[in-house]
């Protein structure tokens, strides 16, 4: 009886033990448990909304030059891009007939400019509805551009617009919204619309074609972050903001905020931050409300001007 009280003594106490070292141990491992995640900070600035558009660079006045009489194209007076004065002579139309010789006829520039293109080839027949040259004026330029029908709400004249080419990788121009066409073409359901330069653009010329941003929202002194930061859970944004404890621990607050400008990996927080908090940037996915947490990096807050 002695013996068998002995081993039941011994069993419980064997239990107390292991149930000890198991309570122990898991608050070891709580205690441990820290995810590691990279941080930034929230900034006040600005941010513009835009919509992206491609383009082509025309002279603002371009006119199609044509003949006074019908008959075969016999020379050219002038060539593509020679600058040309009201008046003078482009090119000459033979319009003798069999057993019938006429003199030439010249064809005139109506305009001052330069020959921007001569469409028609030497020896052939032209009528009175033949243009047998272009004049513009290429040091008076335009962009013209199309915008679909979803955008059109959005487009006011004035609107300023960042032009960049190809033909000058380095530089960027300027223009702003002059001109937007009364109706939208129903097949293409796009709406032509004109940019004037308010810059130099001495590098451009008629026919190059150009990306367009034009920007439809400037708002300055708001909060914004970039995009990745935020957790959509059920439909509802947050972030975790960062949490400096009297123990030296560090934690996160999951933080609802509104959204509002979200475009280039930038978002403006309408409501949810004040602009000067320390925010998870990465490593947000496994955290929850006062989640421990090791900062690893802290990366560069975004620039408090929107560069394009």
């Amino acid at each position: 009886m002695i013996k068998k009280s002995g081993i039941l003594f011994f069993l419980l106490g064997l239990m107390i033990f292991i149930l000890i070292i198991n309570c122990k141990a898991k608050n070891v491992v709580q205690e441990e448990t820290k995810f590691a995640v990279h941080t930034i900070k929230a900034v006040k600035g600005e941010i513009n909304d835009y919509i992206e558009l491609n383009g082509d660079v025309k002279a603002k006045i371009e006119v199609d030059i044509y003949p006074d009489a019908m008959g075969k194209l016999e020379s050219f007076a002038v060539n593509i891009g020679q600058s040309v004065y009201k008046g003078q002579i482009i090119a000459y139309i033979n319009p003798s007939k069999p057993g019938m010789d006429f003199a030439l006829s010249p064809v005139k520039s109506t305009i001052s400019g330069t020959v921007t293109s001569l469409p028609v080839k030497r020896g052939a027949t032209v009528t009175l509805q033949t243009a047998v040259a272009k004049v513009g004026r290429i040091n008076d330029l335009e962009i013209i551009t199309h915008i679909a029908e979803k955008f059109i709400s959005k487009i006011k004249l004035g609107l300023t617009a960042i032009i960049k080419s190809d033909s000058a990788p380095d530089k960027t121009y300027f223009a702003s919204v002059s001109e937007m066409s009364p109706v939208v073409d129903p097949t293409t359901r796009m709406m032509e619309i004109k940019l004037r330069f308010t810059g130099k653009h001495d590098e451009l010329r008629p026919g190059i074609f150009v990306e367009i941003k034009i920007i439809t929202e400037n708002k300055n002194n708001i909060v914004k972050i970039p995009t990745e930061c935020i957790v959509n859970k059920f439909g509802v944004n947050y972030v975790f903001v960062i949490n400096k404890t009297n123990n030296n621990e560090t934690t996160v607050t999951q933080q609802e905020v509104k959204i509002g400008i979200d475009i280039d990996n930038k978002a403006e927080i309408v409501s949810g931050l004040k602009g000067d908090e320390e925010i998870v940037y990465r490593g947000q996915s496994l955290l929850e409300n006062n989640t421990k947490v090791n900062i690893l990096q802290t990366v560069e807050p975004l620039s408090l001007e929107d560069n394009f």
